[in-house]
This record gives C-alpha cells, structure tokens and sequence, in this order.
C-alpha cells in the first residue's frame, strides 16, 4: 500500500478529535443533539484550521443512524459510506475549478431530488470565494430557502469577497488560528503513535513555523521526519531542513548592530546563506525575535506571552537591556517593510543587506525613529568619553561663551606632522590622478587627517564610499600602494567615515588646510 501523508493519515473522524476549534465544535454537537441543525454554514479561517474536516464530520453526524453526543458514531452504513467518499449524499465541489454559472445551475437541479438513503444531502462548497458574480446570484435563491433536506456549508480563506447577500443567509463561524501549544500537543500524540523519536524542543519549532496551521504542522513534520528517516528529530536537524536559523544567531546580529558594524551584519549574513538558510524565514524570524525584545521592555510579565524556553526567556531578557524601546521599534519597522519586499524580490539577499545598513547607519534617513537612534549613539560616544559637539554649537554670532565651546570641540593638532604623511597630503591630486572610478570620485571628497601611529587618515563619507573601502577587502591597500608609489616611501593608510564635511571638520584635524597654512607662512 502507498504512504499516507501524516494530515491525511490522522485528519479527525469525530468532533472530540477537532483541536483548537472548541467553541465552534460545541456548537454544531449542541445544534446536532437539539434537532436545530441550520440551512447554511459559512466556515471562515485560515488555511489548515479545520475548516473541511469539521464539515464532513458534520455531514456525518447529521445523517448518522446513531449519533453520540452529537458526534457521529463512525460505525453506521452511512458514516462508513461518507467516510470512504461513496456517499452520494455529500458533494463537495471545489469552486476555484468549478465557479461558474453552470456549475452553481447543476447543483440547483440536483437540490430538487431527495436523498436516496439519510436524513440530509450536504454540498460542500469549498473556497467559495472564487465564484463567479454570475455564480453567486445564481445561488443566492437556493441558499435562502433551500428544501428541507438540503444543507450547504461554504468554506473561505477570503471571507472579504464574499457578498454580503450570501453571507447574510449563512450562521458564519469563525476557525481561529490554532495556538502553538495545542499543536505541539498533537504532534507529540502523532509521534508515539508513529513510533518516532522526536525532542519536544523540535516540535514546538515545527509547532511555531506552522503560524497556526495543524495541516502545515504535520507536513512540515512528514518533512523533517523522511529527511532524518531512523534518527532522533533533534531541533538542530528541524532547523536544518525547514532552512531555519537558530536564535543565538539573532542575538550576534543585534550587538553588531548596535555597535553600528556594517561588515560585522554582512559577515553573519554570509554564513547564514551559506548554510542554505531560507532568506524569507530569517527576516520574519528576526522578526519576531524583535518582537519578544519589544514585550520584554514594555510588560512586567511575559512568561505567558512569549513562546521560548527559560533559559531563553533570560537571554531575551539581557539583550533587551541593551537596546531602547524606540531603537527596537525602528528595527521591527524596517524589517517588516523588508517582509513585505522581499517576498517578491529577485536579490533576497541585497535588500537583507540594505535594511541591516539602515539598522547600523540611521543617518540615511530622515524620519523621527532615526534621529532618536542617532541621539543614542551620540549619548553613546560622550559615556565612552569621545568629544562630540552638535551641529552649530559654538559658532561666531552664538550664545555666550559659544568661542570657548569651539575651543573645547575642536580636536587637538599634532606636535608634528610625519615628513612622508606631509609629502602625501602636497602631492594628493597625483594620487586621485591615479586612481579609477569610483575609487577616484571617492578620495576626490576625502578629508586628510593624520591617525594613530602616524598613519595617514582618510576621512571619506558614510554611505558607498565607506562601504566601498570597509566591506571590500582590497581596496583600502590599493589605495596605500598608489600613495607610498606617489611619495616613494612605504605610507600607512587608514579609512575612516563621517556623516559629513561639518562632521570631519569638528572631530579631525584637517591636514591639507593645516599643511596649506604653513607654506603660506613660509612664502612670506
């Protein structure tokens, strides 16, 4: 005999066996056991919540010769018929291949015969939503004053594209996202009884992937179970083939962040594509690890709400410390405009990379969630004990003692200046001559100023120039070969990046200004 997928192997026979849809499951038993069975269902919900199971239990319970406690009995003719699929007295049509008015105009000529055998024909029109307008009036009539022993059910994932005339004429119930407990409940019941060895941790990973889903569940379980066929399913292996990442990654990839490393966030994304990790599941996983970080700020008790292990909840915990809750919340609203990009996008791992650089670089942009990121890497520097002076603070025409505050802000200038770092910073157009484009265009805006060790400081702008020189490995040593070729002496290049040119002018000595000044003196 062939292999039955785990969903169709263990979908539910009776309503006691429906999880997670108590209150609608209570409601048809009641209806069933007190004769008040309606005309018309309408089963609302997300894919894999139980909206056809729960209606071919419901077929068979209304027409079971022996129904217990509303359930059906699973032993009659009839439940055996249903359940094989031989009844003719449940259709289900599939309306995304049947929607239009002829196929709605066969079911109404079908409605006038009664039952051969039972109590109800039941059609079961599933994904109703794809009829045609055509196909809705048609049915409109049949579905308000249909005969007594004919009962519709309509299932939808689009609740939203049903006409408000049919959904007027329907008891709507509502399938609620199955919760990640009961899931894993399940899986863990399915695993015994399949004989499979699984770590609880593997399921409840497996539990969450499925967003609420029990049919996805046991699929992605049927995967993880046939790609470790024999083995222990270890949370290592379920990550390993829904190409998941592990959460001790997502804390790395926030410190880098934090620290403002660009070519840290794109060295840990490197590894993860490597892995063959799913490009779509790490961004909404960092997510909605963001996420935890956010309720861990903002609430006192989140055991309950926050789905993660102890030892997890107090990491969580310790890296919440280090980030603001209005850092975190521009996080959280530049990777879910990421989720919603890159669903479609043809580079999944290019616009990864640009929304890290706007974690790590809030200068880029404009907005309120920017600016209060870049206030805290100001607070940042000045705790650290790096002198940073706002923008126009201290310029002539200020407040008073505004030339004392100039004074203080503007950095130190060097007892001596090196006599090969001097010859580069006189002979730079030569080097820019040498260069190509965009190194040329790059250095062209640079600032000259002299870094520790007496090496030769070149200050370029945030954004492509310093990611040219501090992603790309090669190019800052280019750039001191073509320098120590100009001077005729090995020189030591460093890059450093700034917002801007007022940036550079208030936090380094600009050398070719000071340099300038000097020939100047001697010529007179």
């Amino acid at each position: 005999m062939s292999y039955v997928a785990l969903y169709r192997k263990f979908r539910p026979d009776h309503f006691e066996d429906v999880k997670g849809q108590e209150h609608i499951v209570t409601t048809l038993r009641n209806q069933i056991k007190a004769e008040r069975v309606g005309h018309a269902y309408l089963f609302c919900g997300t894919r894999g919540t139980g909206k056809t199971t729960v209606a071919k239990i419901l077929a068979k319970a209304v027409n079971c010769e022996h129904p217990v406690e509303g359930s059906p009995c699973g032993e009659c003719a009839s439940c055996k018929a249903i359940a094989a699929g031989v009844s003719m007295n449940v259709i289900e049509i599939d309306a995304a291949s049947n929607n239009g008015v002829d196929n709605i105009r066969e079911i109404i000529d079908e409605v006038a015969y009664s039952p051969a055998e039972g109590k109800y024909k039941v059609y079961i029109i599933d994904e109703v939503h794809m009829l045609s307008p055509g196909a809705f009036n048609a049915l409109l009539k049949t579905l308000e004053e249909p005969p007594s022993y004919v009962i519709f059910i309509l299932a939808t994932t689009e609740v939203h594209k049903i006409p408000i005339t049919i959904l007027s004429r329907c008891q709507r119930y509502d399938f609620k996202r199955i919760t990640i407990d009961t899931i894993t409940a399940r899986l863990q019941e399915l695993t015994e009884t399949e004989q499979v060895r699984a770590e609880e941790k593997a399921l409840r990973y497996i539990a969450k992937a499925a967003d609420g889903s029990m049919r996805d569940a046991l699929s992605l379980l049927d995967q993880c179970i046939a790609f470790h066929y024999g083995q222990v399913l270890t949370y290592d292996k379920a990550l390993d083939v829904l190409g998941a990442v592990d959460t001790e990654v997502f804390g790395r990839l926030l410190r880098f962040v934090l620290k403002q490393d660009v070519s840290g966030c794109i060295r840990l994304l490197e590894e993860i594509v490597i892995q063959g990790r799913e490009l779509s599941q790490f961004v909404a996983d960092f997510t909605w690890y963001l996420r935890n970080l956010l309720l861990i700020k903002t609430s006192a008790d989140v055991e309950d709400v926050i789905d993660v292990s102890s030892d997890n909840l107090v990491r969580l915990q310790e890296e919440a410390a280090m980030a603001e809750t209005d850092t975190i919340m521009r996080y959280i609203r530049i990777f879910s405009e990421l989720s919603g990009q890159i669903r479609y996008a043809a580079q999944k791992r290019i616009q990864i990379e640009i929304a890290l650089i706007k974690l790590c670089r809030p200068d880029m942009e404009k907005d309120l969630g920017s600016v209060v990121e870049r206030i805290r890497v100001v607070e940042d520097k000045i705790e650290k004990g790096i002198a940073v002076m706002p923008a126009g603070a201290g310029a002539a025409g200020g407040v008073a003692g505004g030339a004392d505050n100039e004074a203080q802000s503007r950095p130190p200038l060097p007892k001596a200046i090196p006599e090969d770092v001097r010859t580069a910073v006189e002979q730079w157009p030569q080097v820019v001559g040498m260069a190509s484009m965009p190194m040329k265009q790059y250095i062209k805006n640079a600032g000259l100023s002299l870094g520790g060790g007496n090496k030769l400081m070149v200050v370029v702008n945030d954004g492509l120039a310093s990611d040219y020189f501090m992603l790309q490995e090669g190019h800052t040593e280019q750039l001191a070969q073509m320098v120590s070729q100009t001077v005729g002496k090995e020189v030591e290049v460093t890059v450093q990046s700034v917002p801007d040119k007022e940036a550079f002018a208030r936090n380094y000595v600009d050398l070719s200004r000071l340099i300038h000044m000097d020939i100047e003196v001697e010529d007179e």
